[in-house]
């Protein structure tokens, strides 16, 4: 897991590695047992719903576009250059609701187990199995607000 020293291309992730998850394309940049970073191809009309890391802080920086986040029962709206902070254990969703495509890199700290789960995601449709797999790699989604 970890990665030495050295530069990862603008082009390419580690290992040439890139998954597509819930319709985003995600690139690794950095994983080690600290942190995991990748960059994020987010199309317009994708979201990944309303879930809880408790065991890891997250963010956001914005390289183009926008996204809305919803957590603390408001939605913010991060745009180029914005850095979002969802603390551990705090509940957030992420929507492109702005009919264009978004680009950002993302960060979790401490890795844990996230760089597995999104290579077990790479191209999971089914809704059921995406909750699922991200449960057992300590992501916990939450219920649609009718189910709730």
């Amino acid at each position: 897991m970890q990665n030495g020293a050295g530069i990862t291309s603008a082009e390419a992730g580690l290992d040439g590695t890139s998954w597509n998850v819930v319709g985003h394309t995600y690139t690794p940049k950095v994983h080690s047992t600290n942190a995991f970073i990748w960059h994020a191809v987010v199309p317009a009309d994708t979201f990944v719903p309303p879930h809880i890391h408790p065991t890891q802080d997250e963010w956001i920086v914005m390289l183009d576009g926008e996204l809305e986040v919803e957590m603390g029962g408001q939605t913010h709206t991060a745009k180029a250059g914005d850095t979002v902070r969802m603390p551990m254990g705090e509940a957030h969703g992420i929507f492109n609701r702005s009919g264009k495509t978004a680009t950002c890199v993302f960060g979790v700290a401490p890795a844990r187990k996230l760089f597995d789960l999104f290579g077990a995601l790479d191209g999971i449709t089914d809704p059921q199995e995406l909750v699922r797999l991200s449960a057992l790699h300590e992501v916990d989604f939450l219920p649609p607000p009718d189910q709730a």
